[in-house]
C-alpha cells in the first residue's frame, strides 16, 4: 500500500523523476518526465523509457555505462543538460539521492529551468505591471483631489465672506449649510490624500518636539462647543506621568483624536464623551502613551468590531445612510497609529457605547518633565460617573430622563426664538431618543414637536414645547 502511495505522488509530482539502478538502466519515469523527453506516446507506465540508459538523457552527468559512485552527484543540486527522445536539449536543476529503502536504487529529479525563468520573468511582469498600475492611480488621486480642493476653497472663501455681510436669517442659515458643506468635502478630501499616500507607502511622519498638554487642548477647542451644544458631557483628563514634552508628529496624534471624537459624536445623543490619556510604558528614551475615547452611543455589536478598520467600510449600509461618512476615517487611523509603533482597538456593546483605544510610541526630550506630584491623580480620574445612572438618562419617566429632557427643552425653545432650526433639529433629535418608550399622549406631543421644527413653524413649536414641558412637570 505504501508502494502504491509513492507510486502515485511520483506520478503525479510536477517535475521530472527517473529511478534507475548501479548499471544506470531506468526502471521508472513518471508522467512530467515522459511528456518533457517525449516519450508520453508509447502506451505503459514509463515504458517509452524503461530499460534505457540514464546516460540517453543526461549524456554529459552520466556517461553511458557510469560509475555507480557517481550519480548521486555529491547529493547536491546541480545544472545539468537534459537531452530528449529527438536529441534536442534544454537546462535543468537535477538532484539524485539513493534510497535508503533499496540501497543500489537511485532517483534523479530535475525541473526545467527554462520553464522557471519564463515564470520568473511572467510574474516580474505583473509586479512591474501593478507598480505602475499603483502609481499612476496614486498620480491621479493626488492631482484630482488636488484640483478639488482649490474649487471648494474658493467657494468656502466666498460664503464666509458672505456670512459676515448677509443680515439676513434664513439666508444666514443656507451660507452656513453651505459652509459646513465645504468643511466636509475637505476633510473628505485630506482622507483621501492620506489614505492614497499610506496605501503607496509614500506617507512620512514628521517627528518633532511639542507640548503634549498644548497639543490636547487644541483637541479640545476643536470639539467642545459642538460637544456641549448637542448636550452631552465632556470630560478630558491626563494622568501626572504623561511628560510635558515628547518628540512625534503632533499633527497625526491629533488627526487621530479627532476623528475618534468626531465618531463619538456623531453616534453620541444622550451622556457624555471622555477623553483619557496615560503613560503606560517607557524604555530608555521612548515612551508609549495610551489614549482612551469613551462615549455612551449608539455601540457596535461583537461580531461588526472587525468590519470598523477597513477600507471603505461600515458596519451596515444604514450608518452610511443616517449618520454619513465613508469608512475611510477608521482605516486612516488605524496604519498612523501603526506608523507610530502603536495599535488601535475598540470595545462595544450595542446600545452602550463605545470605548476606541490607541497607543503610540514617542521620544522623550530634556523637558519632558512630568506633571509635579502635587497633582492627585486620584482626583484628576474622579470624573467618571456611575453606569447606572447613565443608564437611568435613557429610561424614560425616571428623575435622570425627566432632567435631561428638561435641559434640552430649554436648549431647543432658546433655538427656536434664535431662529436657529438648523440646532433646534439637533436638539430635537436628542428629545426623540430621551422620549422613546413614553406613553402614547407623550409620544404624539413629540411627533408634533419634531414635525413643527423640521418645518420652521414657530408657533407649532412653542405650543408643542409647552404642552411637552406640562407632561414632565407632573
Amino acid at each position: 500500500m505504501e508502494d502504491e502511495n509513492s507510486m502515485f505522488l511520483m506520478e503525479e509530482a510536477l517535475e521530472m523523476i527517473l529511478v534507475f539502478n548501479e548499471e544506470g538502466v531506468v526502471s521508472y519515469a513518471n508522467a512530467a518526465a515522459r511528456k518533457k523527453l517525449g516519450y508520453e506516446e508509447e502506451p505503459g507506465s514509463g515504458s517509452g523509457l524503461a530499460g534505457r540508459d540514464v546516460g540517453e538523457v543526461f549524456p554529459n552527468a552520466f556517461p553511458w555505462g557510469g560509475v555507480p559512485g557517481d550519480y548521486t552527484l555529491g547529493g547536491a543540486q546541480r545544472n545539468l543538460v537534459a537531452y530528449r527522445r529527438n536529441r534536442t536539449c534544454f537546462p535543468v536543476e537535477a538532484k539524485v539521492v539513493e534510497s535508503l529503502r533499496r540501497p543500489g536504487t537511485y532517483v534523479c529529479m530535475a525541473n526545467d529551468i527554462l520553464e522557471k525563468e519564463h515564470l520568473g520573468r511572467e510574474i516580474g511582469q505583473v509586479r512591474e505591471e501593478a507598480q505602475q498600475a499603483a502609481k499612476v492611480k496614486a498620480e491621479f488621486v493626488a492631482n484630482v483631489t488636488h484640483e478639488l480642493r482649490t474649487p471648494v476653497n474658493g467657494v468656502l472663501g466666498h460664503v464666509r465672506e458672505l456670512i459676515g455681510e448677509e443680515k439676513d436669517e434664513p439666508k444666514l442659515r443656507t451660507l452656513r449649510v453651505i459652509e459646513r458643506c465645504c468643511d466636509d468635502m475637505n476633510k473628505l478630501i485630506n482622507n483621501i490624500l492620506d489614505f492614497s499616500k499610506l496605501e503607496a507607502g509614500k506617507f512620512v511622519l514628521e517627528e518633532r518636539k511639542f507640548h503634549v498638554r498644548d497639543m490636547l487642548d487644541y483637541v479640545k477647542a476643536n470639539h467642545i462647543s459642538k460637544i456641549t451644544e448637542k448636550g452631552l458631557e465632556f470630560f478630558m483628563t491626563v494622568s501626572p506621568k504623561v511628560p510635558e514634552y515628547v518628540i512625534g508628529d503632533e499633527l497625526r496624534i491629533a488627526q487621530v483624536l479627532n476623528n475618534l471624537l468626531s465618531n463619538a459624536l456623531k453616534f453620541t445623543t444622550v451622556g457624555k464623551i471622555t477623553v483619557q490619556v496615560l503613560k503606560t510604558a517607557q524604555v530608555n528614551d521612548r515612551v508609549e502613551l495610551f489614549f482612551l475615547v469613551i462615549d455612551s452611543g449608539i455601540g457596535i455589536d461583537a461580531q461588526d468590531q472587525d468590519k470598523l478598520f477597513q477600507s471603505f467600510s461600515q458596519v451596515d449600509a444604514s450608518i452610511s445612510r443616517k449618520y454619513g461618512g465613508t469608512g475611510l476615517g477608521l482605516n486612516i487611523c488605524k496604519q498612523l497609529v501603526e506608523l507610530m509603533g502603536g495599535s488601535i482597538g475598540v470595545e462595544s456593546e450595542k446600545d452602550r457605547g463605545s470605548a476606541f483605544s490607541f497607543s503610540i510610541w514617542a521620544g522623550l526630550c530634556e523637558e519632558a518633565g512630568e506633571i509635579p506630584d502635587r497633582i492627585d491623580e486620584t482626583a484628576a480620574f474622579s470624573v467618571w460617573e456611575e453606569e447606572e445612572s447613565q443608564e437611568a438618562v435613557k429610561i424614560y419617566g425616571t428623575p435622570e430622563n425627566k432632567e435631561a429632557l428638561s435641559k434640552n427643552l430649554s436648549k431647543l425653545v432658546l433655538c427656536v426664538e434664535m431662529s436657529n432650526w438648523e440646532k433646534a433639529e439637533m436638539f430635537m433629535e436628542t428629545i426623540r431618543q430621551l422620549s422613546e418608550g413614553a406613553p402614547r399622549e407623550v409620544a404624539r406631543v413629540v411627533l408634533r414637536l419634531k414635525m413643527a421644527v423640521q418645518k420652521e413653524n414657530y408657533d407649532k413649536a412653542a405650543a408643542g414645547f409647552e404642552e411637552l414641558q406640562s407632561f414632565l412637570s407632573v
